[in-house]
């Protein structure tokens, strides 16, 4: 479908029988993207270190909607494989089988990472490599395995999960090796849609601010004060829910957004105005 093609703003948010990849699909903003995804007829394959995640991930999915479900379970950037520089080759064979399956790869939405708290004048020489590892050459690698099938089919939409972070330094924790991975996200997102749009591929990034995922349910429980910090700085007075951040994904996967590329959405509440 080209530019000058739809009939109705309708039609261009439709994304029936779309094939689409969510690494980190098993975390709380992957699996709302999953169920996004799902709820409007795409086929999703699921990729995740974690496999008890999405194949109970997959259950849900497949006893709720109509769509194929493939679960994964993938490292994208393995150490031991990174060492053995065969971390490519692994995420290339996992991409070919989802094109094996589907016939296709329409979507790719890049939603693994990790997260750490550590004073930069502290911090572990390993613990800087394995944030960079994971966050920003697990993201290249997707996009470049799933890239090179997008360019010969001359068409896709590819969407990096990165976050305020890689553009505000958050208070009070101690983060500069996540929030340099994450901004490195962004100005990667902004190269290759640079590079791929003559291809008609769209890269985009959404930056999500902080979001009520179990994850961070779980350390308010622990450390309420956090909260303290971050709530007032929030223009809405509150936290994103998931599914929120799965409604932006949802609209630059569609072609209501095919005129959107190389842009970083910011879903945050509106915490980064101030």
């Amino acid at each position: 479908m080209g530019f000058g093609t739809f009939r109705s703003v309708k039609e261009m948010f439709t994304l029936d029988g779309k094939k689409a990849i969510v690494t980190g699909g098993g975390g709380g903003i992957g699996s709302a993207i999953a169920h996004g995804f799902a709820e409007l007829g795409v086929d999703i394959a699921l990729l995740d270190r974690n496999a008890e995640s999405i194949n109970i991930l997959k259950r849900e999915l497949e006893e709720r909607y109509p769509v194929k479900v493939l679960a994964m379970p993938l490292d994208v950037c393995d150490p031991e494989l990174s060492k053995l520089s065969r971390a490519s080759k692994v995420v290339e064979d996992a991409v070919n089988t989802v094109i094996g399956n589907f016939g296709q790869v329409d979507i790719l939405v890049n939603c693994h990472g990790i997260g750490q708290w550590s004073r930069a004048e502290e911090m572990d020489e390993k613990d800087w490599d394995r944030m960079i590892e994971v966050n920003l050459k697990g993201v290249f690698l997707m996009c470049q395995a799933v890239g090179r099938h997008m360019i010969e089919r001359r068409y896709g939409k590819i969407i990096n999960i990165a976050s305020i972070s890689g553009r505000i330094v958050n208070k009070p924790q101690p983060q500069a090796h996540y929030n340099a991975s994450k901004a490195a996200v962004i100005i990667l997102t902004k190269s290759l849609a640079a590079e791929w749009a003559k291809y008609n591929i769209n890269v985009n990034s959404i930056s999500p601010g902080y979001t009520l995922t179990p994850l961070i349910e779980n350390l308010l429980k622990t450390q309420p004060n956090y909260a303290d910090h971050w709530k007032p700085l929030i223009p809405l007075g509150r936290f994103a829910q998931p599914i929120e951040i799965a409604g932006a994904v949802t609209f630059l996967a569609s072609e209501a957004a095919s005129c959107i590329t190389g842009h970083d959405l910011v879903a945050d509440c509106g915490y980064t105005v101030w």
